[in-house]
This record gives structure tokens, C-alpha cells and sequence, in this order.
């Protein structure tokens, strides 16, 4: 199956599977493979990914890179349903109620709980730590600025930022 796949794919598919490959067993956890798929720009659906093999539970199921090809090529097929950069704006506009570039942080926090693939509150406190600009006095964040673009937005969707 590498041979339908570019060089540059094979080059970053074995590095992605070499960073997340534990050094202990020198094996890949099938737990890894949405990590896998995402650092090569890929952003499959946690119900994808059990379609693909992923597993929920460490230790019980290991993949090759071998097996990551295939793997690969089927998720690289299904690009246009996977969220992107664009997708995501377009939803954080929606609420904007001022239309002003900034919403509500914990309309954002809730959004990341509630909706689509939940997140759990330690992955939102870790992701709002790590990506967010502080809060105006009114609860407000930024979500029109290029600093969340770059951080947030990017992080999120681990696309790269379009060309202008």
C-alpha cells in the first residue's frame, strides 16, 4: 500500500508512528493512531479511528508501520469530512453575538464538553492553559486574532493555516 502513497507521505507517516512508538517495547499502541493520523495532518473522527483499528483501552492491540499505510490512505480518501481550519471560524461565529470578534470563554468551554466529540474538563482546562489568550473583564475571548489562529485554531485542527 505505500506505493499509492508519495514519498513525502512515507516520510512523515514513519516519523509520526517513530515519535509515538514507545521506546520500551519499540511498538505502537493502537491507542496512538488518531495521534498518528493527526500529526500527519489528518483529522479523523474518534468513530473513524474504531473503524480503522484504534483501540480505547492500552496493551491491546499493537500496529506496524506497515500497517499504518493502509491506514493512512483510507483516512487521506475522506478529507472532505473531516473538520478544518475553515469549519471551526465559521462555528466559533456563531457565537459571536456582537459580531465583534470575541466570545464568551465558557460558551467555549461548554462547547468542547457538550457537543460533537466531547472533550472532559481536564483536556479543556489543559487546552484553555495552553492556547487561550487571557480573558477580558467581561469573560470575553478573542477568537478573531491572528495569536488564536496560530495557536488555538491550529492546534485544534492540526491543519496548516491557509494561503493567502
Amino acid at each position: 500500500m505505500a506505493a499509492d502513497l508519495r514519498p513525502n507521505e512515507i516520510e512523515k507517516i514513519e516519523f509520526a508512528v517513530d515519535i509515538f512508538t514507545d521506546p520500551l517495547t519499540g511498538k505502537l499502541d493502537a491507542t496512538k493512531l488518531g495521534d498518528v493520523l493527526r500529526a500527519c495532518n489528518l483529522n479523523p473522527s474518534l468513530e473513524t479511528l474504531e473503524k480503522l483499528g484504534a483501540t480505547k483501552k492500552p496493551g491491546e492491540k499493537t500496529l506496524t508501520v506497515q500497517d499504518i499505510f493502509p491506514i493512512y490512505a483510507e483516512t487521506k480518501k475522506d478529507l472532505k469530512n473531516q473538520g478544518c481550519y475553515e469549519d471551526f471560524v465559521e462555528c466559533l461565529k456563531l457565537y459571536d453575538k456582537q459580531e465583534n470578534g470575541k466570545m464568551i470563554a465558557a460558551e467555549l468551554s461548554h462547547s468542547l464538553l457538550c457537543l460533537g466529540e466531547k472533550l472532559n474538563d481536564d483536556q479543556v482546562e489543559k487546552l484553555f492553559a495552553d492556547c487561550l489568550p487571557e480573558e477580558d473583564d467581561d469573560g470575553m475571548i478573542e477568537y478573531d486574532n491572528h495569536i488564536l489562529h496560530v495557536f488555538f485554531l491550529r492546534k485544534m485542527c492540526e491543519k496548516p493555516l491557509p494561503t493567502e
